[in-house]
C-alpha cells in the first residue's frame, strides 16, 4: 500500500489523534480542516485523501464535499448511516471512493467473528440470554452508538433473537463495548476496552492507505480481508 497525503477533517479529539499517528507514522498531512471552515478542493489543497472525524450532522455533507473535489475520503463519524443509501449512489456516480466503519479499531473488528461464533454456540443452549452495554464520554452525540448497533445485530444474527442495548454517557471514556451473555448459574463476558483514541487514528490511517486509488464504496472489513496484510508502519 502506498503512503497518500491526508487532509484532516474535524480537529477535536480523533482529529488531533490522526494527525499525531500520521506525523509519526510519516504521512504527509496537506491540509487541516477545523469546524466552520467550509470543505472544498481550495482547502483540501490536493491531498489524496480526507478522514473525517466530526458530527452526525457533518459527515455526510461533508463526504460529499470531497467527492466533489476528486479526493477519496474516510469517515469516521457515526450516526449518519441512514443516508448511506443516498451517498453510495452519489458516490457511485461521481467515480469517487469512500470508506467509512462504525469503528477503525482493529481489535474492534476482529471481536465481530468472535460475536458471531458466540451467538450460534449460546442460542443452541437453553436458558441463555445476551445483552450489549455500550460505554462513552458525555460529549458523544449518537446513542447507541454505531458500534453497539454493529455487534448487536452480528450477535443477533446467529443468537437467533434480538440483543437489546444499553448506552452509558459518562466523563471521559473513549468507548467500552461489553457483550454479556447470561445463563441461570454462570455469566460469559465479551469486552474490548478502549484505552487510546490512538487506535481509531491508525485504523483510519490504515484504511486511507487502502482506499487510495479505488473506486467505490468500502468498509474497513474490506481493508482487512484484502490479500494484501494491512500492516502499518512502525511509528
Amino acid at each position: 500500500m502506498s503512503t497518500p497525503t491526508v487532509a484532516i477533517i474535524g480537529h477535536g479529539r480523533m482529529g488531533r489523534a490522526v494527525e499525531d499517528v500520521a506525523r509519526a507514522q510519516g504521512v504527509p498531512v496537506r491540509a487541516i480542516i477545523a469546524r466552520g471552515t467550509p470543505v472544498n478542493a481550495s482547502t483540501l489543497d490536493g491531498a489524496d485523501v480526507a478522514i473525517e472525524f466530526t458530527t452526525p450532522q457533518s459527515a455526510v455533507a461533508n463526504a460529499r464535499a470531497c467527492i466533489d473535489a476528486g479526493c477519496a475520503v474516510v469517515v469516521g463519524s457515526t450516526g449518519w448511516t441512514g443516508d448511506l443509501d443516498a451517498l453510495t449512489r452519489f458516490v457511485d456516480e461521481r467515480g469517487g471512493a469512500l470508506l467509512w466503519s462504525p469503528n477503525f479499531s482493529l481489535g474492534l473488528n476482529a471481536l465481530l467473528g468472535v460475536v458471531l461464533t458466540a451467538g450460534a454456540a449460546f442460542g443452541r443452549l437453553p436458558g441463555f440470554d445476551a445483552h450489549l452495554v455500550e460505554t462513552h464520554h458525555t460529549a458523544k452525540k449518537d446513542a447507541p452508538s454505531g458500534t453497539a448497533l454493529h455487534l448487536a445485530r452480528a450477535m443477533s444474527a446467529t443468537f437467533g433473537r434480538d440483543v437489546p442495548i444499553t448506552s452509558v454517557r459518562v466523563g471521559s471514556v473513549p468507548g467500552t463495548h461489553e457483550i454479556i451473555v447470561d445463563g441461570p448459574f454462570e455469566q460469559v463476558r465479551l469486552t474490548h476496552e478502549v484505552r487510546d483514541r490512538r487506535v481509531f487514528a491508525e485504523g483510519a490511517l490504515l484504511a486511507a492507505r487502502w482506499l487510495t486509488g479505488r473506486r467505490g464504496v468500502f468498509t474497513l472489513a474490506d481493508v482487512l480481508e484484502s490479500p494484501v496484510a494491512p500492516h502499518s508502519p512502525a511509528p
